[in-house]
């Protein structure tokens, strides 16, 4: 008996998780579809070989398949996925680090190569001043510790509240609650200060 069930799905189902957990493959599909492209704009923050990052992917869904009767159904599927690649992608790299001999270094979770980078289309950016803005704030987001930047990416270009971020990040709310704070205010001193230096170069020029 085929354990597949290809009945149609439609992408905005809200029963999608449930209707892929009791093998609809259609369902299955659909979920790859809707999440591929921002799972691999999160994984590549962990790593720039493309080709690696797929491959997490792609393993995590078979994973997903494999075990979707076991599956939790008390997270939301967006926070499942992106807790699960994140934690298929430290176990990947750290036995990439493994591969050579053990590692002198401290585990990969200390390390958390996490790396911020954004694209902002020029269209979004009318004028020179505001495109200076946004390369500043971009630099400025990416000389934070790896951790904040991560917050920072989770909760305001994911939309995620601080549970789902300590789901993802595997962490406690609390924690996660300090290091958004200490991001922020990091980013506004940083901020005040460069505007600071910039009014004080115009006033002498």
């Amino acid at each position: 008996m085929n354990i597949l069930n290809k009945n149609p799905v439609a992408l905005d189902e809200p029963d999608l998780w449930q209707q892929f957990k009791n093998g609809n493959s259609g369902a299955f599909e659909k979920l790859m579809e809707k999440y591929g492209q921002l799972l691999f704009a999160y994984g590549h923050k962990y790593s720039h070989d493309s080709a690696f990052v797929k491959a997490c992917i792609q393993a995590l869904f078979l994973e997903l398949w494999q075990k979707r009767d076991s599956l939790n159904d008390t997270v939301g599927e967006k926070v499942y996925l992106l807790a699960s690649l994140r934690c298929h992608m430290h176990r990947a790299l750290e036995k990439q680090r493994w591969q050579s001999g053990p590692p002198s270094g401290p585990p990969l979770d200390c390390i958390d190569p996490f790396s911020i980078e954004f694209s902002v289309q020029e269209s979004l950016v009318e004028d020179e001043f505001s495109r200076c803005v946004v390369d500043r704030i971009k630099f400025l987001i990416g000389q934070l510790p790896k951790r904040q930047q991560e917050v920072v990416y989770l909760k305001f270009f994911q939309g995620l509240d601080r549970d789902h971020i300590s789901e993802v990040m595997n962490m406690a709310p609390q924690s996660v609650f300090n290091l958004l704070q200490a991001a922020i205010k990091q980013l506004k001193a940083r901020w005040k200060a460069e505007f600071f230096v910039v009014s004080l170069v115009h006033l002498l020029g």
